[in-house]
């Protein structure tokens, strides 16, 4: 059977009077639509049960003042103290699925070096929203997570105001450096276990923060965190040695320094030799959180100290 042109035409004419009838309909639908406002809308989307994973993670949301949301927090997450009373669910780096979710989150901010791998894949897949804040140990990487922190709260403006306020911290700790003119070369060391000593090489927090408080990091042959012989720790020859505050058996510093002396690398050092030992909370020192300027001032004074 043919169709004439002009019965298309007419066909075609009344599929547009009907589409122009509906989109009337639609926009008088539209206009007499109580509207939402944007700030409503935000507030309607903001996460209720917030879980933080990493130190540096629950500090910026407790600087941000957020902290009310919060409904639990990993073992690193120490400061401020008060985060020590919420629910404690494991070590950042073995974490469970049943531990992170007794604590029922609607979302998850999570430090980059989390896992178990394994455990990470099926707390992804739960549906509950996963945000992971990138491990990078450089200024730049403070500013960003804290403005990825402050989207997911949806506290935009509060963001703002504390990446201003943080680098404001950072400026003047910088600027009271600019007397300070010797430049010690520094080793950090993680652990000391059996004899054996694992230290700190390029692109790690602890390298990032002794050059921003005006030290070398002595040893630069290898990136990340690595066992070390006696033989490169003589030849390193640091005049200072980094530590973090111990916990456990490792708090008794003056057993710890018993052992740093009785080493037969450690002792032939400068730092040793001289009793040039630096200790600083482990979280202020390479969280690289809201308090770096602290820890930069604090960590350059110690620096200079010893210098004199």
């Amino acid at each position: 059977m043919s169709i004439s042109l002009d019965q298309q035409a007419r066909g075609l004419g009344r599929r547009t009077t009907l589409l122009a009838g509906l989109a009337v309909l639609v926009s008088a639908a539209l206009t007499t639509m109580p509207l939402i406002s944007a700030a409503a809308a935000s507030e309607e989307a903001k996460a209720q049960r917030v879980l933080a994973i990493g130190g540096a993670v629950t500090e910026i949301i407790y600087a941000l003042g957020e902290q009310d949301r919060l409904v639990g927090r990993d073992s690193t997450s120490s400061f401020p103290p008060d985060a020590t009373k919420l629910p404690d669910v494991g070590y950042i780096r073995a974490l469970s699925p049943e531990g992170v979710l007794s604590v029922k989150p609607d979302l998850i901010l999570a430090r980059e070096n989390n896992g178990p791998r394994e455990a990470v894949e099926v707390l992804k897949s739960t549906g509950v929203r996963w945000v992971d804040v990138p491990d990078d140990f450089t200024l730049e990487g403070i500013d960003e997570n804290i403005s990825i922190i402050a989207a997911e709260l949806g506290v935009f403006e509060k963001g703002e105001a504390l990446r201003k306020k943080v680098a404001a911290d950072i400026a003047k700790a910088r600027e009271h450096m600019a007397s300070i003119h010797a430049k010690p070369r520094v080793m950090f060391v993680l652990a000391l276990t059996d004899d054996k000593i694992n230290t700190s090489g390029r692109n790690t927090a602890a390298n990032n923060i002794i050059e921003l408080a005006g030290g070398e990091n002595v040893i630069t042959e290898f990136a990340g965190y690595k066992q070390i012989s006696n033989e490169a720790v003589i030849n390193a020859a640091p005049d200072i040695i980094l530590m973090m505050n111990g916990r456990g058996e490792s708090a008794d510093h003056e057993a710890v320094n018993a052992l740093l002396e009785a080493h037969p690398a450690l002792a032939t050092t400068p730092a040793v030799k001289n009793g040039n030992i630096i200790r600083m909370d482990g979280l202020l020192l390479l969280g690289f959180g809201p308090r770096t300027g602290e820890a930069i001032t604090q960590l350059a004074q110690a620096f200079n100290g010893h210098e004199r």
